[in-house]
């Protein structure tokens, strides 16, 4: 992170807030998480530590146990690391509303599934995971779309004749359609510029909604409403807005009852029998439609296609794990595509993608919101106050993983090459708040990934040493690799 530039009128507003977080805290009589005094506080706001924000989390965990207070800005924060206590939280049910920061209310995300909380949130939950086992994981059209897509995806690939190329757009592209083709029933083309520009900004404002400026924004709202990064994200995401909005009136003017083309359809037949029984006040209104819409769509491309992308990253830098999985998919798919059925025959292969999963996690950081006053790990967490879920320190548990920070396939295979269930493997979350697309994201993961290694060997770009490889990540809503390049040269 870069570091924030000293002022005083900056000084100014953080002892201010600082005296009144003093202030506040003389009169708690019950026992509250602990964590930095005043002090490190003012330090910690003046001057923007280098570290990333997860790293200087764990080093607190350290110090102050696995719940431990922080503030960002005036906004005070019970951060939760370690499995045991990520795993209590997850599952309570006090602490699963989501936070909504200034800037998730400045983008109108609050309805849809993953900002939302209440009845609304629990409607849109319950009617996306049943649309998407009716039009997702599993089903032959979509099984066939997937298959389209990774056929495409290949052509791209080999087009490059194995000279070094970035991979992140090709694969945002490719996964991005499938989920459009699940939520709208459409297909773009790679020459349908508005579909492009809309994948382009939905990966650019995963990264702005996790920058520092952003952080500093929803820490002191006001005093931050005209920085650049803020009216940047408010032009793209209004621009994603009303393209997404078109596609969902031109499938209103198309829509046919007896012919459900994907979950849109599906939305606007439930909308429209409520409103024929007298119900025009139910949660199946526009806002929920489209941001709902939007949430599986930047949720499900920015999150595979990064995982992807570390992927290949891992299998260029580690070329006797390749190595392995090359041998698994000749012996047990040979020349044919790759099915969804195949994985079950590939051990290694799934081991190979879950510890990618496991090491480059793309979520490191979930927001919750305490519902109310709720008794957790010995300590008193008050109504109203926002819970930060440290993911990253459940993969890195020094008491769950034998290697936590190395790359380590081994970590989910058996003695006997099978296949091992790890309890504290949850890269899509759990409980009240798990991913809803998580069914369709293992299917996405499994063909694309098998796919690209069946017809590549995937290398560093020339001059380039396979130990040089950045496994950087660059922070947002969710992370993803360091720009970097890779040769994928045929197979024979």
């Amino acid at each position: 992170m870069e570091d924030t530039s000293f002022s005083p009128w900056l000084l100014c507003v953080i002892l201010l807030g600082v005296t009144y977080v003093f202030v506040k805290g003389q009169f708690s009589q019950k026992k509250e998480p602990p964590g930095p005094g005043v002090l490190q506080f003012i330090m910690n706001m003046l001057f923007k530590s280098r570290q990333s924000p997860e790293k200087h989390l764990k080093e607190l965990s350290r110090k102050y146990g696995s719940v431990f207070t922080v503030y960002l800005g005036l906004q005070k924060f019970v951060v939760v690391t370690g499995w045991k206590a990520v795993k209590a939280a997850l599952n309570q049910d006090e602490l699963s509303d989501k936070h909504q920061s200034p800037i998730i209310r400045d983008l109108s995300l609050t309805h849809g599934i993953v900002f939302a909380n209440g009845e609304s949130w629990k409607d849109m939950r319950k009617f996306t995971l049943t649309n998407l086992k009716q039009f997702g994981m599993g089903k032959s059209m979509s099984l066939e779309r997937i298959r389209e897509e990774v056929q495409n995806l290949l052509d791209v690939f080999e087009e490059k004749q194995g000279q070094a190329f970035d991979t992140s757009f090709p694969l945002s592209f490719a996964v991005s359609n499938v989920i459009c083709s699940i939520i709208y029933g459409l297909r773009f083309e790679c020459g349908d510029q508005n579909f492009k520009a809309m994948v382009e900004r939905i990966h650019t404002n995963s990264h702005l909604l996790g920058s520092p400026s952003i952080q500093l924004y929803n820490g002191f709202p006001k005093l931050f409403k005209y920085i650049k990064e803020r009216k940047q994200l408010m032009k793209s995401s209004l621009a994603i807005r009303i393209y997404v909005t078109k596609i969902i009136n031109h499938l209103k003017e198309t829509l046919e009852p007896h012919m459900c083309r994907g979950l849109v359809d599906a939305f606007l037949l439930k909308k429209k029998q409520l409103e024929e029984s007298g119900i025009r006040d139910s949660h199946f209104h526009e806002d929920n439609l489209v941001s709902a819409t939007i949430n599986l769509l930047a949720g499900g491309t920015d999150s595979t296609s990064s995982t992807l992308q570390y992927g290949l990253l891992l299998m260029a830098k580690y070329p006797d794990v390749q190595d392995q999985v090359h041998g698994e998919l000749d012996r047990v798919v040979g020349d044919h595509p790759v099915r969804a059925d195949d994985a079950k025959s590939m051990p290694f292969t799934q081991a190979v993608i879950h510890e990618t999963q496991r090491l480059m996690n793309v979520f490191p950081l979930l927001y919750h919101f305490a519902c109310k006053d709720v008794s957790f790990q010995g300590y008193t967490i008050k109504k109203g106050t926002s819970i930060m879920i440290l993911m990253s320190s459940v993969f890195c548990d020094e008491d769950e993983w034998e290697k936590p920070h190395s790359f380590n396939p081994g970590h989910f295979l058996e003695d006997d090459g099978n296949l091992k269930r790890r309890d504290a493997f949850v890269p899509f979350s759990e409980g009240p708040r798990s991913c809803v697309g998580q069914s369709l994201a293992k299917v996405n993961l499994f063909i694309f990934f098998a796919s690209l290694l069946q017809r590549f060997r995937f290398t560093p770009p020339p001059g380039v040493n396979k130990e040089d490889l950045d496994l950087t990540r660059v922070p947002g809503l969710s992370v993803s690799p360091s720009p970097h390049q890779l040769c994928a040269i045929k197979r024979i």
